[in-house]
């Protein structure tokens, strides 16, 4: 299966093309504003309004095989955790190699903003190169995960 924080998720589209090129269950998981597919492959869960409800859900049931799509490194962390594949929005894999690592950064970066009110946050716009690939690694990602 595939789970997708779906919340600011750029690549919904793209997880729907080759979730439904491999037939995988697919379930696209946010607090709403989402609009459903037509596809009887791709299931959209509206969960309640609330902090962290989403990753929750996603994190109470992706394990092993599974293959988990977001940009929330504490859910990327339970899911790894659990067993299950995990890719960011741009292709990168978060694995039990790099978690830790991701994990920090992210803490030193939230404890830099939390120091200087006038850091803003942000990154570098979203890319055409950042949609290719997440694409082949997505692809990646389901072959490995059919394979073991």
């Amino acid at each position: 299966m595939i789970y997708v924080d779906a919340d600011a998720c750029p690549v919904k589209a793209e997880v729907e093309r080759v979730a439904t090129r491999h037939g995988l269950k697919t379930y696209i998981v946010s607090n709403g504003g989402i609009r459903p597919s037509p596809n009887p492959l791709i299931e959209t869960v509206i969960v309640p309004e609330g902090p962290d409800i989403a990753d929750m859900w996603i994190a109470d049931r992706a394990t092993l095989g599974d293959v988990v799509i977001t940009g929330d490194i504490p859910l990327a962390a339970k899911c790894v955790a659990a067993g299950a594949r995990v890719l960011k929005h741009n292709g990168e894999a978060l694995t039990e190699a790099n978690i830790g690592n991701a994990l920090a950064v992210r803490d030193l970066m939230a404890d830099l903003r939390s120091a200087d009110p006038f850091r803003q946050g942000g990154g570098k716009p979203f890319s055409k190169t950042d949609r290719s690939r997440f694409l082949e690694a997505l692809e990646r990602e389901i072959q490995r995960a059919k394979r073991g």
